[in-house]
Parts: structure tokens; sequence; C-alpha cells
């Protein structure tokens, strides 16, 4: 059985002019173990993930593992809601969460207190977390960042790229954006996912699928629906 993956909550890269609106990509993957989120999100999708679940048909409790790309808030948000979980982290980026880049105002306070009351296992280097599931470091945007790539049996590699590419922008300059690592550090980071990726689901965007001539385009929409009430 190879992985399968869908987008539970779309991303998007839009944000106020002087703060965030910090909606990120989702990620449900269907395992050979079982059930794996990549990512929570940010509690401006805390309810919009639930429903996505039960529209599935999928409990919180049906969720075995949460892999976290990065601990800013909005990718590490609603933790809470699968506490039953094994969490899977870099061992880079709790070190860094105690103690971020001092412009790197988004790393949300206690998220090291809230993710130890529950399994946390912390990766290094890159290996297999399951079968046809490889992840690797991916630093530039935080130093432990980390990506999932994934062998499909009809998408080709799927790389999860979190906020190692955020949006298109980044695939299309080939250069790091809003990094608190190091800009090349981040840029050689994304010229790797561009190299081997045939399918990206950034941080940020919709998915985009490598073209004949290696360019990446997106043909989804990230619809954006307010309601005043």
């Amino acid at each position: 059985m190879k992985p399968t993956y869908e987008i539970l909550v779309q991303g998007n890269n839009l944000r106020l002019k002087h703060d965030f609106l910090g909606i990120a990509n989702v990620t449900l993957i269907r395992g050979r173990d079982g059930l794996m989120l990549f990512d929570t999100g940010g509690y401006i999708s805390r309810l919009g993930l639930l429903k996505a679940l039960r529209d599935r048909g999928i409990a919180p409790a049906d969720i075995k593992t949460v892999f976290l790309s990065h601990l800013h808030f909005d990718h590490a948000h609603n933790v809470d809601l699968f506490a039953h979980a094994r969490f899977v982290v870099s061992e880079r980026e709790w070190e860094y969460s105690a103690h971020p880049h001092p412009d790197d105002l988004l790393m949300p306070w206690g998220i090291r207190e809230q993710l130890s009351k529950s399994k946390v296992e912390f990766l290094s280097g890159e290996g297999q977390l399951d079968h046809g599931i490889h992840f690797f470091p991916a630093p530039g945007h935080t130093p432990g960042c980390y990506g999932l790539e994934l062998e499909t049996e009809d998408r080709g590699r799927v790389i999860i790229a979190g906020d190692a590419i955020k949006y298109a922008k980044e695939a299309i300059l080939k250069r790091c954006d809003m990094a608190f690592d190091e800009v090349d550090v981040g840029t050689r980071t994304i010229q790797r996912i561009l190299d081997r990726a045939d399918r990206i689901v950034p941080g940020h965007f919709p998915e985009l699928i490598r073209q004949p001539d290696g360019n990446f385009i997106w043909e989804e929409s990230a619809p954006f629906e307010l309601l005043v009430r």
C-alpha cells in the first residue's frame, strides 16, 4: 500500500497590512500505519479542521500521528485536539522553540509545555516514517523545519513542504522568503525540493504541479470566503 494524501484545510498567502491571517495547509495522509496529519493549523482553522475530519467520518482520536513541520502558531496550534497521538517534530526545532530568533514573533508561548503532555518523538537527519513516507530536514524558514516526501501510486513523488516553500513566489524565484535561519540555507532547501518533486504541497498555497519543462504551476484556486454577521 502506497500512501495517499488530501488537503483538509486549504491555506493561502493572504495577510493583513501589519499582521498575519496565518491560514496554513493541513494535510491528511493515509499510510500503512494509519492516519497522519501534517501540521494542525492555527486557531483560525480550528473549527474548519474538525469539520473536514467529521465530513470524512474521522474523529480526532482516529489520528495516530501528527507530523509538525515546525512549531509556529499557524502550523502547530490545535495540537491539543490530538493529545492522544504521537507527535513527531525535529529535535532542532524543539531546541529552537525555546530560544527563537529575536525577530521571530510567531512561536506560540506554551507550545513545548502543551506538546510535553503527549508522546513526542524527536527527529534528526533523514529517514522513513512509514512505508513510502520519507522525512527530511528543510531548514530556512526556521532552523528545524522538516518536510515529508511521499511515493504515491498515481501522483509520483509528492513533497509536503510546509513553510520550506510557503507559496508559489518561492518556487518561481527559487529563493527563500522570510527566513529566521539563513536565506541561503532556505534557498538550498527550495532547490532540493524543486529538483525532486513531481508535486509540492506548500505551506500557504494550492498544490504545485511539475510541468514537462520542469516549471511548476497550480491548477486549483484557494477560495477565501468572508461572512458578515
